[in-house]
């Protein structure tokens, strides 16, 4: 029977009603009673690392997870972080990056409603997430929900309300769960070769603009001022407008010329960008040398740039890390 660790952090799963609102207060061992099942095919012990709502989710309880993973690692078959949604493609991504080639499952479930309610997605989600970490094929960061497995890189949540919260994004599913049931797209453990390594360096210094029509150019400035990257969500394949002047060809010019980094992406969800496409994007890119996130998701471009300049401020090293594919977050490096 396999041994797993349920690491507790708060979310709705843990959520009850306050004056105030939902709050999480039900800890960890709490949570795990609501599914007594589990323990028919798996061995199962809980430890409480936060309980907040994911919207106050920082880097470093991202530290502290995979802190207490690393700390536990060799003592049990598998791990399942129970967190809240808003941020859980963030958890998931900024995970698959502090803890590489793990041999073993390391799963983050949550759900819409807290578990002690009568109609709820919680113990589903729970039951599902401890059965997959428990597969001998299972391996990796991955996000189970609503009988969906994402990649850990992949996820993003694209319902506020509906149970199927969560899409794989420009990448196919893992495995779909069906009650007792696992069917792995996706069978690859196997190519696992180099031992598990943990990383415990982030820099949280990177900002996001996302354009709008008419955004001024001096946000870059004010940006360069505060921030190590700025991740810039542009329109469609991509791209920045010239409007009359030249602004944004000087705030770009700036930040490259303090050696900070710029990364392009896209506000569309699917497809990715190409910046080489239209005049707009291309020529910047070219004279720049800017980063381009493709098909990554916005939640892995973000969390991958704070483990990458957690590591390294060398230009040509943030480039090269930034293109190595890791948990599936990129494929297209045109």
């Amino acid at each position: 029977m396999k041994r797993i660790l349920l690491l507790g952090t708060g979310g709705t799963i843990a959520c009850k009603r306050t004056p105030e609102g939902l709050k999480p207060l039900l800890s960890s061992e709490e949570i795990l009673s609501y599914v007594p099942a589990s323990k028919e095919f798996c061995s199962i012990d809980a430890i409480q690392v936060l309980n907040i709502d994911s919207t106050n989710i920082q880097p470093s309880h991202w530290l502290a997870m995979a802190g207490a993973i690393e700390e536990h690692y060799e003592d049990y078959d598998g791990f399942v972080i129970t967190h809240g949604t808003d941020t859980m493609a963030y958890t998931a991504a900024a995970l698959s990056y502090l803890i590489r080639n793990s041999k073993k499952p390391i799963v983050i479930t949550g759900a819409q409603k807290p578990i002690d309610m009568e109609n709820t997605d919680a113990r589903t989600n729970l039951a599902d997430s401890l059965r997959f970490a428990s597969h001998s094929q299972a391996h990796g960061i991955n996000i189970v929900f609503d009988g969906k497995v994402i990649a850990g890189t992949r996820g993003k949540k694209e319902r506020t309300k509906s149970y199927n919260a969560f899409s794989s994004i420009n990448f196919p599913y893992i495995a779909m769960i069906q009650e007792e049931h696992i069917l792995f797209y996706l069978d690859d453990k196997a190519l696992i070769t180099e031992p598990v390594r943990f990383f415990r360096r982030l820099n949280p210094n990177v900002g996001l603009l996302k354009l709008i029509p008419s955004t001024d150019a001096s946000l870059l400035d004010y940006m360069a001022e505060h921030y190590d990257a700025v991740i810039i969500e542009s329109f469609g394949v991509g791209g920045l407008p010239s409007y009359d002047r030249e602004d944004y060809y000087r705030a770009v010019s700036r930040w490259t010329s303090l050696g900070k980094t710029v990364i392009m992406t896209t506000q569309v969800t699917n497809e990715g960008s190409n910046m080489s496409v239209y005049e707009v994007g291309k020529n910047l890119k070219k004279e720049f040398g800017l980063l381009e996130a493709y098909d990554m998701t916005l939640e892995a471009a973000v969390t991958k740039t704070m483990w990458i300049l957690g590591q390294t401020s060398d230009p040509q090293e943030i480039r090269r890390l930034f293109y190595q594919t890791v948990n599936r977050d990129i494929l297209w490096k045109s």
